[in-house]
C-alpha cells in the first residue's frame, strides 16, 4: 500500500471518525475446535486469520472503536430458518448445529468479547446485514465506515461487503483476516471480487492506523473538556462536535454508558 492510500486508509478508519469493525460467524460451532465444517475451520486457523481476528477485535477495544458480532444460528425446531437452497439443507443435517442459546452459537477463541460490543444473531439467510438489526445499528452509531472480518470467503464475507456498499458504507477488507476453502480461493476471491468493490488491507495496516495518533487526541479533547481523565467529558466534548447525524461510533458509546443500557445486543 503506497503513502497516499495509507494515509486514506487512516482518515476512513480514525478511531473517532465513525468506523465500525464486524466480525461475521466467528463462533465456536464454525470455527471453534467442534466445527460444523472442521475444513474451514481449520483453514481459519492455519492461515491465520481467526488470530487476526481477534487482534482486531482487542485494538478496536483499546482504541474506543465498536465491534459488532454477527452471529448465525437456527433454533431447535428450524422455525424461521430457509430451505431454499442446498447450502441450507446441508446444514441442517450437520452432526453439530448452531442452536440458539448452545456453546455452538459463542463467539470462538480467542477473540475476546468486551461488555459495550454488540451482538446480532440471525436465524435466516445468508447475510449479516441484510435483514437483521446491523443496518440500524451502524447507522445509530454515525458509521461511515465498516471493517469486515470473519468467515467465510465462499458466502457471508462476500455478502456483507456488497450489503455494506449497497447501502453507502465505505468498506475495509483485511485480507488476511477472511478465511475460505479451499484456502487458495481466498486470494483469488479478494483480487477478482472484493477488490473492486472494497479498501483491501491487512491487519497490521489497520492496527497501525489506531496506535499512537489516538492516544493524542484523547489527551487533548480531555484536557478541552476540563476533566483529562474522564472518558465521559471526553465523549460529551465530541458528541457537542460531531457532524453527522449520530456523530461518531465513539460518542454514541459514551451516551449509553451514560444511561447505563449499553450492554450486548442479541437477535433472535
Amino acid at each position: 500500500m503506497g503513502e497516499s492510500a495509507r494515509e486514506r486508509l487512516g482518515e476512513w478508519i480514525r478511531p473517532d471518525g465513525g468506523v465500525v469493525l464486524l466480525t461475521v460467524e466467528c463462533q465456536r460451532g464454525v470455527v471453534g475446535p467442534e466445527s460444523a465444517l472442521p475444513e474451514l475451520a481449520a483453514v481459519a486457523r492455519a492461515s491465520g486469520a481467526l488470530r487476526n481476528v481477534a487482534r482486531l477485535v482487542a485494538a478496536a477495544h483499546d482504541a474506543d472503536v465498536q465491534v459488532i458480532h454477527a452471529v448465525a444460528e437456527r433454533r431447535p425446531d428450524g422455525r424461521g430458518a430457509n430451505s431454499n437452497a442446498r447450502l441450507f439443507r446441508a446444514a441442517a443435517r450437520l452432526p453439530v448445529q448452531q442452536h440458539s442459546g448452545s456453546t455452538a452459537v459463542r463467539i470462538a477463541e480467542p477473540i475476546q468479547v468486551a461488555d459495550e460490543d454488540l451482538v446480532v444473531r440471525r436465524l435466516h439467510g445468508l447475510s449479516p446485514l441484510a435483514g437483521t438489526d446491523v443496518d440500524a445499528l451502524l447507522r445509530n452509531l454515525g458509521c461511515r465506515t465498516l471493517i469486515v472480518t470473519g468467515v467465510s470467503a465462499n458466502v457471508a464475507i462476500p455478502n456483507a461487503v456488497f450489503d455494506a456498499v449497497n447501502l453507502g458504507y465505505t468498506v475495509v477488507v483485511p485480507g488476511d483476516a477472511i478465511a475460505g476453502v479451499p484456502a487458495d480461493y481466498t486470494p483469488a476471491m479478494i483480487r477478482h471480487t472484493l477488490a473492486l468493490v472494497a479498501t483491501i488491507t491487512t491487519t497490521d495496516e489497520v492496527l497501525g492506523c489506531w496506535k499512537a495518533p489516538r492516544r493524542a487526541g484523547r489527551s487533548g479533547l480531555a484536557g478541552s473538556a476540563g476533566s483529562a481523565g474522564s472518558a465521559g467529558s471526553a465523549g460529551s466534548a465530541r458528541s457537542a462536535g460531531s457532524a453527522g447525524p449520530a456523530g461518531s461510533a465513539r460518542s454514541a458509546r459514551s451516551a449509553r454508558s451514560a444511561r447505563g443500557d449499553g450492554g450486548p445486543v442479541s437477535r433472535g
